[in-house]
C-alpha cells in the first residue's frame, strides 16, 4: 500500500473556499490561509440553522487503546466520507494535533491512509498558529506572575504557591521541574517552576470550552493562578491585563477548515489531552460543524471511559450539547492485547486472545449504555487482521443487541466505510437524551467515586491525607458544585 504522503500527492483538492461555499459559508467569513486552509469567523454560526429531528452530532470513541491508538481520528475521516457517499451533508469537528506527540513514537493527527485529511504536514506542524498563540497566552501569564512579584508584590503573592505553570509545544521532560529567577537580583525572584506542554495548557481547555469571546473572557479572569502569604486566591483578572491576553487570542479563537481525501469538510480546532483536561475539541467548532451540515462527526480523546466520560459529563452539559449516536471504535489487536497476547506479537493471529479481550470490550460497550446512548461497534480492520478473528468480535457484538459494523476506510477510504455509516444512521435518535453520570450538586467525593466505579469499574475509592486538604480547599473556594476532570495515568 502506498504511503501516506504518496496518497496524498495523487490526489486533486478543491480549493478550501469552494468548500466553504458549498457548505453555505459566506466569504465575509473566511479568513484563508492560502488555497488549503481557512479559518471561519465565530460569527458565521448560525443559531437558526439547528432542527432538532434533522443536525445529528455523532461521537466517536474507543476501547481501552493500544500505544499507537485504535484509529479514532481515521474512523472518524472514514464515517464521514462514507456518510458523503451515500449522498448526506456531513462535517468533521477533530482536534488540531499536538507536535509534541507528532515528534515522539505517536506522530500525527490527521488519519492516515485513504481517510486521511489535507494538507496534513501543515496541520500537524504550525497549521494557522492556533497552538502558537495559546503557548503565547500562557506565558505572557507566566511573566505577568513573575513580574508582579518583582515590582513589590502588590498582591502578596507567595511564590511558593504559584500553580500557573509556562508551557511549550514539545516533549522535554527536562524543563519539568526548573528553578527560575537565578543570577541576581535584576533577572527576577528565585522561585521552583516548569513548563507543560502547550495541549495541557488550562488556556487550550478554557479556549475549547469557551462559546464565544465574552465567554472566553469570562472563563479567563476567573482563573485561579496562585496564593498569597495568607492563603487567598489569586485570580487572573486582578492582574489587569485580559486584554492582552484577548488580543493575542483574537485569531485563535475562530475554528480552521480544511478537507477531507474526499473532499468532506473538516474543522479542526484546539486539542487538549484527555488524560489530563476533557479531551475534546472546540465547543464553537463542534457547533458550526453542526451548523452546516446534517451529520456531524466528533471524538473524544482516548478510551470511552477517559475522553468521552468528560465529553459527556463537561462539555455536552456546559455547552449543550447532545449526540444522536455513539460510534465505538475497536480493533483486534487491541482485543489480543487486553486479552493477555504480548505486545510485540499482536500481527500473529490468535483467535483465543480476541476472545479473551472481549471483556474489554464489553465494558466500554456497559459504559455508552450508561449515558442511555446508541451505539454502533465499529471494527477498524488493519491488514493484518482474519475474518475469522473479526467473526469472534460480531458474533458476541451481536448477541449483546449492539450494532456492529467493519470498517476499512484506511485501505478504501468512503467505500470501505459504508457499511458503518449506514449503520450508524440506523441507530442515531435525537430523542434519547443522555444521562449524566452525576449531578453537580453531589460533593466531590460522589462525583469521583461514581466515575471511578461506573466506567472504571474500580470498588472503592481512598484518599490521601493530600487530596484531603485539596477537596476542603476546594470546597472553600466555593467550586465544589463543578463537574470533576479526572487525570488517569495509562495504568490506572
Amino acid at each position: 500500500m502506498l504511503s501516506n504522503t504518496e496518497i496524498i500527492k495523487k490526489q486533486t483538492f478543491k480549493p478550501i473556499v469552494d468548500i466553504a461555499t458549498a457548505m453555505g459559508i459566506k466569504s465575509a467569513d473566511m479568513m484563508p490561509f492560502g488555497t488549503e486552509i481557512t479559518k471561519v469567523h465565530l460569527s458565521a454560526i448560525n443559531q437558526d440553522r439547528i432542527s432538532p429531528n434533522k443536525n445529528k452530532l455523532i461521537l466517536v470513541s474507543a476501547t481501552t487503546p493500544t500505544k499507537a491508538g485504535e484509529g479514532k481520528t481515521t474512523t472518524s475521516i472514514g464515517l464521514a466520507q462514507g456518510m458523503k457517499k451515500l449522498g448526506q451533508s456531513v462535517c468533521l469537528a477533530l482536534r488540531e494535533p499536538s507536535l509534541g506527540p507528532c515528534m515522539g513514537i505517536k506522530g500525527g493527527a490527521t488519519g492516515g491512509g485513504y481517510a486521511q485529511v489535507v494538507p496534513a504536514s501543515r496541520i500537524n506542524l504550525h497549521f494557522t498558529g492556533d497552538f502558537h498563540a495559546i503557548t503565547a497566552a500562557n506565558n505572557l501569564i507566566s511573566a505577568m506572575l513573575d513580574n508582579h512579584i518583582y515590582q513589590r508584590n502588590k498582591l502578596n503573592i507567595d511564590p511558593r504557591q504559584i500553580s500557573w505553570k509556562r508551557v511549550m509545544d514539545m516533549n522535554d521532560r527536562s524543563l519539568r521541574n526548573i528553578v527560575l529567577g537565578l543570577g541576581g537580583k535584576i533577572h527576577g525572584v528565585p522561585r521552583e517552576g516548569g513548563f507543560d506542554i502547550t495541549a495541557a495548557s488550562e488556556i487550550m481547555a478554557i479556549l475549547c470550552l469557551a462559546n464565544d469571546s465574552d465567554d472566553l473572557r469570562i472563563r479567563l479572569n476567573r482563573t485561579l493562578l496562585a496564593y498569597t502569604y495568607t492563603g487567598e486566591p489569586v485570580y487572573l483578572k486582578q492582574l489587569n491585563f485580559t486584554g492582552a491576553l484577548m488580543a493575542l487570542l483574537s485569531d485563535a479563537i475562530h475554528p480552521n477548515l480544511v478537507q477531507s481525501l474526499e473532499g468532506c469538510p473538516a474543522f479542526f480546532h484546539g486539542g487538549p489531552f484527555a488524560n489530563i483536561a476533557h479531551g475534546c475539541n472546540s465547543v464553537i467548532a463542534t457547533k458550526m460543524a453542526i451548523h452546516y451540515s446534517d451529520w456531524a462527526i466528533t471524538e473524544a480523546g482516548f478510551g470511552f471511559d477517559l475522553g468521552a466520560e468528560k465529553f459527556f459529563d463537561i462539555k455536552c452539559l456546559s455547552a449543550n450539547l447532545d449526540p444522536a449516536a455513539v460510534v465505538l471504535v475497536t480493533t483486534v489487536r487491541a482485543l489480543k492485547l487486553h486479552g493477555g497476547k504480548d505486545v510485540n506479537n499482536l500481527e500473529k493471529p490468535d483467535p483465543v486472545a480476541v476472545q479473551a479481550g472481549l471483556e474489554n470490550l464489553d465494558k466500554h460497550i456497559e459504559n455508552v449504555q450508561q449515558f442511555n446512548k446508541p451505539m454502533v461497534v465499529a471494527l477498524n480492520r488493519f491488514m493484518a487482521d482474519t475474518d475469522a478473528e473479526i467473526a469472534i468480535i460480531r458474533k458476541h457484538v451481536e448477541s449483546l443487541g449492539v450494532k456492529f459494523a467493519e470498517s476499512r476506510h484506511f485501505t478504501e477510504g468512503g467505500a470501505g466505510a459504508v457499511e458503518l455509516a449506514q449503520a450508524v444512521i440506523e441507530v442515531a435518535d435525537n430523542n434519547r437524551p443522555f444521562v449524566p453520570l452525576y449531578s453537580h450538586t453531589d460533593s466531590i467525593v460522589n462525583k469521583i467515586k461514581l466515575v471511578s466505579k461506573k466506567m472504571y469499574g474500580a470498588n472503592d475509592v481512598s484518599f490521601t491525607k493530600e487530596a484531603e486538604k485539596d477537596l476542603l480547599q476546594i470546597k472553600k473556594l466555593g467550586l465544589a458544585n463543578l463537574p470533576v476532570c479526572i487525570a488517569k495515568a495509562p495504568s490506572s
